[in-house]
C-alpha cells in the first residue's frame, strides 16, 4: 500500500506516518512546516519507505505527482489551534478551503483515490447550554462573522460539504473524522493547545494559566487511540461517505486538569486565572462543554479509547521532560 499524508510533520500526521510505516506501507508526506516540525519525523527519514516533501498542499504540481503515486490520501494538513487562527485568519481560510479542494480534485482525477479528511469538533460551534454529547447529525450553532474563532469552524464545515459532494456526485470514496482534543507526545502548546501549555508551565514552575473560570470541560484522546481510529475507519468499507466523531467521551474541567498536572509534575506553580479577552481578543467566545458521542464509530469499528487522562498526562509529561 502507498499513502500520502498531508501535514505529515504535524502532531497527528507524524504519528500516523509512523504507524503506517510499521505496517510496511510506503508513505509520502508533505508539510510546509507552518505548524508542523521537522523534528517530529527525523526518526522516520532513514526508512526507504518514507519520502518527505517540504512544500505546500496548494502547489498543484507537486500534489499531482504525489497523489498519482498513492492509493489513499490522509488529508490532515490544515491551519489549527485557536491562537494560530486568530493571528493568521486569511492564511487559515485559504489553507483549509483551497487546500482541501486541491486534494479532492486530484484524488478524483487520478482514479478515485480514497481520501480520509481530518475535520474537527469545532464544527459544532457554541454549546447548547448543557453537557450532552455531540452527535454527528447535531445542528451547528455559531457566533457572528466578526468573531474570528468561528472562521475555523466554517472552513472545516465547507471541507466536509466539499468531501460529501465529491462522494455524492463523483462517487469519490471519502471518510470524515471529527477530532476532539487529541493529545500526546510531539504536540506543541504554541498555538493554544492546553495540555502541553499547562505541562510546560508546571515543569518550569511558572504560573499555570487557566483561561476564563476553569469550569469549562473538555475530553482528551491519546494520540495512539486517534491513529487506531483512523486506520480502523479506512479499513472499513461501510465507513465510506460517512462522518465520525473521534474522541474520548470522559470529561474533565480545565481547572481540574491544571490541578492534575500540577500534582503529577510535583510543580511549585500557582494556578492563575486569565480572562479570555486578555488571552485572545475582545469578545472572544468559547464552548463551555465539548463532549463527543462515539456510538457511531463504536458501531462501525468497535472503537473505544484505551488510554485515559492520567496515563495520557504521564506519557506526555515524560516526553516534555525529556
Amino acid at each position: 500500500m502507498k499513502a500520502l499524508v498531508t501535514g505529515g510533520a504535524g502532531f497527528i500526521g507524524s504519528h500516523l506516518c509512523e504507524a503506517l510505516l510499521k505496517k510496511k506501507w510506503e508513505v509520502y508526506a508533505i508539510d510546509n512546516l507552518s505548524t508542523g516540525n521537522i523534528k517530529n519525523i527525523e526518526h522516520l527519514q532513514n526508512s526507504k519507505l518514507f519520502h518527505f516533501y517540504m512544500d505546500d498542499i496548494m502547489n498543484e504540481r507537486i500534489m499531482k505527482s504525489l497523489i498519482r503515486k498513492v492509493g489513499i490520501v490522509f488529508h490532515l494538513a490544515a491551519a489549527v489551534g485557536v491562537k494560530y487562527i486568530l493571528d493568521n485568519p486569511l492564511d487559515s481560510i485559504r489553507t483549509n478551503v483551497r487546500g482541501t479542494e486541491v486534494v479532492l480534485e486530484l484524488a478524483n482525477s487520478f482514479g478515485k483515490k480514497k481520501v480520509f479528511l481530518a475535520s474537527t469538533s469545532e464544527i459544532y460551534g457554541k454549546n447548547r447550554g448543557d453537557k450532552t454529547s455531540f452527535k454527528e447529525t447535531d445542528d451547528r450553532l455559531l457566533g457572528s462573522t466578526t468573531k474570528w474563532r468561528w472562521s475555523y469552524s466554517c472552513t472545516k464545515a465547507l471541507d466536509e460539504f466539499l468531501s460529501l459532494a465529491y462522494y455524492r456526485e463523483k462517487r469519490l470514496p471519502v471518510i470524515i473524522g471529527r477530532f476532539f482534543n487529541t493529545c500526546g507526545p510531539r504536540q506543541t502548546g504554541r498555538y493554544g493547545m492546553v495540555i502541553p501549555r499547562f505541562i510546560k508551565e508546571a515543569l518550569l514552575n511558572k504560573p499555570i494559566t487557566v483561561y476564563g473560570d476553569g469550569k469549562q470541560t473538555r475530553c482528551f484522546l491519546y494520540i495512539d487511540d486517534a491513529v487506531r481510529a483512523i486506520l480502523g475507519l479506512v479499513d472499513e468499507k461501510k465507513a465510506i461517505g460517512e462522518i465520525f466523531n473521534i474522541g474520548n467521551p470522559r470529561s474533565i474541567s480545565i481547572l481540574e486538569l491544571a490541578k492534575k498536572i500540577k500534582k503529577i509534575t510535583k510543580s511549585k506553580s500557582r494556578i492563575e486565572f486569565v480572562p479570555y479577552e486578555k488571552a485572545y481578543e475582545k469578545g472572544f467566545e468559547d464552548m463551555r462543554h465539548r463532549k463527543p458521542d462515539i456510538s457511531k464509530i463504536q458501531s462501525f469499528i468497535k472503537f473505544s479509547p484505551k488510554v485515559e487522562i492520567d496515563e495520557l498526562l504521564k506519557r506526555t509529561i515524560k516526553y516534555l521532560e525529556r
